[in-house]
């Protein structure tokens, strides 16, 4: 938590939420410091709500939703501890005026990590209106029960209050540090469920907000000049002809040129006015050439794992391999393009952004404009798909900066070439494997190095005697080595990771002519992975061959998010054009206690069709710092018509473990089941990402 935060006071605190029952969770210091220490996490873990006088429960959370359908999750979450019917629940989220700071949302972290909390609250708050519903009507806790919203006598149901009419009129804070006892699986009745998502309707209809349908009354569209290229600097820029356009405002502060009208079309016109000179970009590689310029840059390895020998010579019956994998940089390439309006009005600011990080946002505008704090407010309406690629805010800071200077309200929307050109893509990416198996078909060694995609998920479940990890350069990276902004990716990472270990493990198992999967049973003893295997093996009908068999089938497994997914998939290659169609997809997942197993089975139904795209066609093209993707006609995501005839999940069973991520895991093996499946078919292997048509040709051309 923030140290604003914890300053604020009582009276404060209770004001800014209104009347009702509030319940404050607090987690000792030891807890906040060991999670902050364990995952890197904003000590905020702490869960609030309150109970109105109608009965209907508000739920304040700093996560946000763009779709993933943490809404309907963590709702059903509260509801269960609490006791109250998931339909009396109103949904807060993103809004820094209203909600606790959090650091946002990302890295499949809401429910198994803001998740427990606000359980925790429920519970709580049951026992605070236990507690108050005992006064009320002089019977002792052991004999009261609450449910639906009710408090009531477990030998005269007659005998009974409401949570609303414990609320009334009142706002009362209790803090509670004692532990309570969360409901178990067999005591759930919201958990477990799959209703209606709450955001369905809105949704569906259209009536739900995203930050570019937000209009204020005498609000400007704002054009902003951007430069040809990357490293590309400002000489001067020539606003005059643009100033003299019918209700043109023009802005020219520092690097900030922009021009602005009530109509959106008009300021593009006039941006088009606008001479510009630049500074050329320094040169650089293109999307060919630029694996070589990253391992040539990379800075020195940290070393993550190394355990046994390394470098001793070959044992009687043992097969060495070397392989290096490489994949291209990948945009996010969202349905909704960035987008905020901002309004500053009496010295405070207020910002409707899409963004998945509000609270770490307002922090950077208050300094940034030199306001106090507690004057600058972000809200975040719904968002159109972030996949960790919202994480940044620069529309929502051009727009206050503008709203700030102009006195009216400003929106910015991204163009497409805007979204393409400033978002943080995931980066190129290498990875070198040495390997080896011994004549019993056990991997004997693993040398892994890793540049520029960190080590999520490359952490081995595999029982490998002799191993080294180390790990040159992280996904966050500067533009002295990436041309461009990159950053996080659904699974940021990890996708990298796993392709490469899933596709070497392959090569070992084809090499020792050994089924795929009995070759993984083999080499680990992780009960988890195994179950999963066993799982995917059963619901796919798998039957066991050395690859290549010409079936086209593969099979890749990952870890992520605290979940394991086993992905197994056929495919059927055209050698003539070097394409190849996905048509069947089965994910056996263990995720801990499923919350709504509906969400979870379209969370991996999204990864699976997601992950078609860095997998078969999404690839940045570039020339140095100038991007020559600029909208989907040069930028392959997936179509319908590429989706799998069949996609079928299989959640594993797994209720002694909470409730683990769901939103990243199962895009994590795609890169390796696909590439598995195309080896299967043709005995040929591609080890670069995408698996564009020409290189999957060029590839059968050569074998």
């Amino acid at each position: 938590m923030s140290a604003r935060a914890l300053e604020m006071d009582r009276r404060s605190f209770i004001e800014r939420l209104g009347g009702g029952i509030l319940v404050v969770v607090c987690l000792g210091p030891e807890t906040l410091l060991a999670q902050e220490r364990r995952r890197g996490y904003p000590t905020d873990v702490n869960a609030y709500l309150r109970i109105g006088e109608d009965g209907r429960v508000t739920v304040f959370s700093g996560k946000i939703e763009m779709g993933q359908g943490i809404t309907t999750s963590l709702a059903q979450m509260l509801a269960e501890e609490l006791g109250v019917a998931l339909e009396s629940i109103e949904m807060v989220m993103g809004d820094t005026d209203r909600c606790p700071w959090d650091m946002g949302t990302f890295g499949s972290l809401s429910t198994r990590m803001f998740g427990p909390a606000l359980r925790a609250a429920g519970a709580e708050a049951r026992a605070v209106l236990l507690e108050l519903a005992s006064l009320q009507l002089g019977l002792p806790g052991d004999r009261l029960v609450a449910a639906n919203g009710v408090v009531s006598a477990t030998d005269d149901p007659s005998r009974k209050i409401t949570y609303g009419q414990l609320a009334k009129g009142q706002a009362i804070t209790r803090t509670l540090d004692r532990k309570t006892v969360l409901r178990s699986v067999s005591e759930f009745t919201v958990m477990g469920q799959s209703p209606l998502r709450l955001d369905a309707r809105d949704k569906v209809t259209g009536a739900a907000k995203y930050a570019g349908d937000i209009h204020l009354p005498g609000m400007l569209h704002a054009r902003l000049l951007r430069p040809p290229a990357h490293g590309a600097k400002l000489v001067r820029a020539d606003t005059s002809a643009a100033a003299k356009l019918p209700g043109v405002v023009v802005v020219q502060e520092q690097d900030l040129v922009a021009v602005l009208h009530a109509d959106p079309e008009t300021a593009a016109a006039a941006l088009g006015s606008v001479k510009a000179e630049w500074t050329p970009s320094p040169p650089g590689a293109d999307q060919d050439g630029i694996f070589d310029e990253l391992v040539a840059k990379a800075p020195a390895p940290e070393v993550k794992e190394t355990k046994g020998i390394l470098d001793g010579a070959p044992a009687p019956g043992e097969r060495r391999f070397e392989h290096t994998y490489r994949k291209g940089y990948v945009a996010h390439a969202p349905i909704e393009p960035h987008a905020a309006t901002a309004t500053f009005e009496k010295g405070k600011l207020t910002v409707w952004a899409s963004t998945q990080t509000p609270f770490p946002l307002h922090d950077r505008l208050a300094p940034m404009l030199g306001l106090d704090p507690a004057s600058v407010r972000v809200i975040t309406p719904y968002v159109g798909g972030g996949f960790g690629g919202k994480s940044a805010g620069r529309q929502a800071e051009e727009a206050a900066r503008l709203a700030k200077l102009t006195g009216r309200p400003v929106q910015v929307a991204f163009t497409r070439a805007e979204e393409f050109f400033y978002d943080t893509f995931d980066p190129a990416a290498v990875v070198k494997i040495a390997s080896a198996v011994d004549a019993k078909g056990r991997i004997t060694l693993w040398d892994y190095d890793v540049y520029f995609a960190g080590d999520r998920a490359a952490d081995l479940f595999y029982d490998v005697p002799n191993t080294r990890r180390r790990v040159f350069g992280g996904w966050m990276g500067e533009t002295s080595v990436h041309r461009f902004a990159v950053g996080p990716w659904r699974a940021p990472g990890a996708n990298m990771n796993v392709w490469a270990r899933e596709s070497q493990i392959d090569v070992m198992a084809a090499a020792a002519r050994i089924d795929p999967v009995e070759f993984r049973l083999r080499n680990t003893q992780d009960e988890r992975m195994r179950r999963c295997l066993q799982e995917a093996a059963r619901k796919f009908g798998w039957t066991p061959a050395a690859a290549p068999s010409g079936r086209g089938f593969g099979v890749a497994c990952g870890v992520d998010s605290g979940s394991y997914a086993v992905l197994m998939a056929e495919v059927k290659v055209d050698r003539a054009h070097g394409t190849l169609k996905v048509e069947r997809v089965v994910c056996a997942q263990d995720m801990g206690v499923v919350v709504n197993p509906t969400g979870a089975t379209m969370q991996v139904e999204g990864c699976i069709t997601m992950g078609l795209g860095y997998v078969l066609s999404e690839e940045l093209q570039f020339r140095g710092g100038e991007l020559v993707t600029e909208n989907y006609d040069s930028y392959g995501i997936p179509r319908f018509s590429w989706r799998p005839h069949t996609i079928e999940t299989v959640l594993v069973k797994n209720d002694e473990l909470a409730p683990q991520g769901g939103g990243e895991p199962a895009i994590v093996p795609m890169g390796g089941v696909i590439a598995n499946a195309v080896f299967d078919a043709t005995g040929v292997r591609v080890f670069r990402l995408p698996m564009t048509p020409a290189r999957l040709k060029a590839a059968l051309e050569v074998a």
